[in-house]
């Protein structure tokens, strides 16, 4: 079993090509916390200055006038000033640039892999989560970088520097100034790991939210023909109840960690200044040193009660990185082959496939097919058969859980997906088209096209009609997965974003099935003009859609029931005469 790591170390294994970005803007914001934490000094030579006059350190070092001493005070505050000014802005570029920078770069390998996973992976995932992590998460991490990356050194710079003075000034003191320090980092520990837990729950629960809203507002139509609005709101309310919940706990935590931290520091707050006024008043001390540990501790001990926000940003951070990093390292179970063929005649051959989905039985049992170049085939057969399968499989959106497939002679799983699939063109019954214009939605099938070409895809596919009768032409935008288009329409522009990609394969996956029958048959009329000289693969439930097909194979139960002509399938009296009797009330002698 595999070391599982923690979820920092792989966020700076994964940073690791920004390495210098990342040194520059620790380095940055380390010298700015110490220049931070200077005026607490200077504070105290000042004070130390009009209490001693020329006894005081600054006249120890060669500076006895008491006006070149506050001279010298003057210009160093304006120099540490200054330096801290420069290294915040320094620090603040370098941490909010990086943070963009990964965000992105994460955002987009998460997508790019994500569109790399095979299908039967998709039908397991709910988009909610995905949604969510591509967004919420990758911006959560995004947040840390910005900001709590930043207060994790500063308060680290902090303990090491004020610590390192006050024991300069007076070990005894400072024993008392760092004693919480210990107590309090180790319960910020404890409770880090335990406000962990409860964000990661809050994480599953917001990606749930999401996955619901996301359903909801694609199936509005659905939800309003049954007049289930209030029953899908009270759903909605009962996620976001979940969800609110789990915020509750995380946020009861939260919230007690900081007032527990501040009983520390005020233990350690008023032993210094009790003990170091006792040093001072006995002369152990000058009153410019005394004035260090009071300022000095205040500067010590103050930011720790932020330690528990950053700590509440750095475990959701931790939580959203788990998530996006678990994401990126689904292994992809489709391994592309190398080979790629110059052009593609359309062979295909399909040897002994066989196919189940995960926990359930056999979809296809040692399928035997093979498709000869320009040919045209239809593939018919009750809901379940595998009709759909079997496409899913020639593009390796799947795999096959015995034999092999080959195209022009070569085994698929040796070729590039890119071989594969940019020799299909693949029109679904589920049609999906893009929120741009028409033009944009045309053009997705060859974006190299010229205009010339584009209008002869849109007048095979029989849409210059509709597309010129449109309030801005070939620019109307159609909206989010074309809503604006009817039925039909969307099919027609989907035959000529297939028509304009030109492959040597066409796929046509119940393409006629849910339009009307005029819309059918102009859609009949292009697919048998762009069928021609090309291999087609027709998936149908009407048996006139494939009548015309030089071949038609019959799937049953997981197999090829029968294959043969139209004419020769009617005449065996199997499943597909039967089927055209009830679709033609033709009788068959």
């Amino acid at each position: 079993m595999s070391e599982v790591r923690h979820p920092l170390f792989r966020l700076i294994s994964h940073l690791r090509k920004h390495r210098l970005t990342v040194i520059l803007a620790t380095l940055c914001s380390i010298l700015n916390k110490i220049w931070d934490l200077a005026p607490p000094l200077l504070i105290g030579m000042a004070i130390d200055v009009v209490a001693e006059g020329e006894k005081s350190f600054l006249a120890s070092m060669g500076y006895p006038d008491v006006y070149d001493q506050l001279l010298i005070l003057t210009i160093f505050t304006v120099i540490i000033w200054v330096l801290e000014s420069l290294f915040q802005y320094l620090y603040d570029i370098l941490w909010r640039n990086l943070a963009q920078t990964v965000q992105h770069e994460l955002r987009m390998q998460t997508y790019r892999h994500i569109q790399d996973l095979e299908m039967q992976w998709f039908s397991e995932q709910s988009t909610g989560r995905l949604m969510s992590i591509l967004n919420d998460d990758v911006n959560q991490l995004e947040r840390f970088l910005d900001k709590g990356a930043t207060d994790l050194l500063h308060v680290a710079t902090t303990v090491i520097v004020v610590s390192t003075i006050m024991f300069l000034v007076t070990p005894e003191v400072a024993i008392l100034g760092i004693t919480p320090i210990p107590v309090i980092v180790t319960g910020s520990f404890l409770y880090q790991r335990r406000i962990g837990i409860r964000y990661s729950k809050v994480r599953r629960e917001v990606a749930e939210l999401n996955s619901i809203l996301n359903n909801n507002l694609a199936g509005i139509t659905t939800i309003k023909s049954f007049t289930a609005e209030e029953r899908e709101a009270n759903r909605v309310s009962k996620a976001s109840q979940i969800y609110r919940e789990a915020n509750k706990e995380a946020i009861r935590l939260s919230a007690s960690f900081i007032p527990l931290i501040r009983m520390a520091i005020l233990f350690a707050f008023t032993a210094n200044m009790l003990v170091g006024g006792w040093y001072a008043l006995e002369g152990k001390i000058g009153l410019g040193e005394y004035s260090v540990i009071v300022f000095i501790t205040q500067r010590l001990l103050w930011p720790l009660t932020r330690l528990g926000e950053t700590f509440d940003l750095y475990q959701r951070a931790m939580a959203s990185t788990s998530r996006v990093l678990d994401l990126l390292d689904t292994e992809v179970s489709i391994i592309e082959g190398k080979n790629s063929l110059a052009s593609v005649s359309g062979d295909i051959e399909f040897s002994n496939i066989s196919f189940s989905y995960k926990g359930r039985e056999e979809v296809l049992k040692e399928i035997n097919l093979k498709i000869n170049s320009g040919q045209t085939i239809g593939l018919v057969g009750p809901t379940g058969s595998g009709k759909t399968t079997l496409i899913r499989l020639l593009l390796r959106f799947i795999e096959p859980s015995k034999g092999f497939i080959k195209l022009d002679n070569e085994n698929i799983r040796d070729l590039t997906l890119n071989s594969i699939r940019g020799s299909i063109s693949l029109v679904s019954q589920t049609t999906t088209l893009f929120p741009g214009s028409v033009r944009d939605n045309i053009m997705y099938g060859n974006l190299d096209a010229t205009e010339m070409q584009l209008i002869e895809a849109a007048r095979i596919a029989e849409a210059t009609n509709f597309i010129d009768n449109l309030p801005d032409g070939w620019e109307t935008n159609i909206g989010e997965d074309g809503h604006k288009l009817s039925g039909g329409q969307r099919q027609r522009i989907a035959i000529a974003r297939a028509i304009l990609k030109d492959s040597p394969i066409l796929i046509l996956d119940e393409a006629t099935s849910n339009v009307d029958n005029e819309t059918e048959a102009a859609l009949k009329r292009s697919i048998n003009l762009i069928s021609k000289n090309r291999t087609t693969i027709i998936i149908a439930h009407r048996l006139s859609t494939v009548r015309n097909s030089d071949l038609i194979a019959v799937l049953e139960d997981g197999g090829i029931n029968e294959i043969g002509t139209h004419e020769e399938l009617l005449k065996t009296g199997g499943l597909y005469s039967r089927l055209w009797q009830v679709q033609t009330g033709e009788e068959i002698s």
